[in-house]
């Protein structure tokens, strides 16, 4: 099942998840020692185009990739990007023709062999690929009671559907044509309201699968993320909330 190819989970996608991507690219552009943007640059498994609006910092011109037609549709138009509909593991874009390519929040979704055989095909050499994520971590600073919530109550009700969680090692990327040149991991903090938290929680692969499978209404999943989270907000406008991730840098082997 493709978790995110529905029009209302692309619509929901849209409006809750939080723009952290900057974050990413600033530490790519260190790591790099960008001095001058590179010439092209593909986003892989785009969705709504958060990730590949974030390149406009380091690359020229970008194409942002994803199965999605649904999730494109609210891609940000951009002179400087070009969005198409296509598989990881079937890019259909021309050989050697992109200096890095990007891949946010969506590796654990892919099949690792295809998709490195097409991201070899599609880099220059000694062009970059680089893999992040940016993963809720369930910790609210103002209250621990909320990380208890998410693991003994939203996590049972709504459990993460099936993904490749096998680990990636140095010898794996050199299996598959590549140097593991550096892996570091960061994380950010988001404010969320009760109602924007709410927003970004039903974009996750965990509601999804449970709305789109037809064993809930969105409108019901949203009441009961509402009232649950209610008394650990208590009083406040807004809370903070921990997002992690690991970045690997790969580079294409000669």
């Amino acid at each position: 099942m493709n978790y995110f190819d529905a029009k209302s989970a692309a619509e929901r996608y849209a409006k809750g998840r939080p723009y952290a991507h900057p974050h990413v690219v600033s530490r790519i552009k260190l790591f790099l020692s960008l001095r001058e943007p590179v010439s092209r640059a593909l986003d892989v498994g785009c969705g709504t185009g958060l990730s590949t609006i974030a390149l406009k910092e380091i690359a020229q011109h970008i194409v942002g990739v994803d199965i999605s037609a649904e999730m494109l549709a609210h891609a940000p138009a951009d002179p400087r990007i070009e969005y198409l509909v296509a598989s990881a593991e079937n890019l259909a874009v021309n050989d050697n023709d992109f200096d890095l390519l990007t891949v946010s929040s969506a590796f654990h979704w892919l099949n690792r062999s295809a998709f490195f055989a097409e991201a070899r095909r599609v880099l220059r050499a000694p062009g970059w690929l680089i893999i992040y994520d940016n993963s809720f971590a369930g910790r609210m600073e103002e209250n621990p009671a909320f990380q208890a919530w998410m693991s003994q109550v939203y996590l049972k009700r709504y459990p993460p559907p099936p993904r490749n969680r096998n680990p990636f090692e140095v010898a794996d990327a050199e299996e598959q044509g590549f140097h593991f040149d550096n892996q570091e991991h960061y994380q950010n903090h988001v404010r969320f309201s009760l109602a924007t938290l709410a927003d970004y929680l039903v974009t996750q692969s965990n509601v999804i699968a449970a709305v789109e499978g037809g064993n809930e209404h969105i409108d019901d999943v949203r009441e009961w993320l509402t009232r649950h989270i209610r008394p650990i907000f208590g009083d406040r406008v807004e809370a903070t909330f921990k997002f992690q991730g690991p970045i690997w840098y790969l580079r294409k082997a000669i």
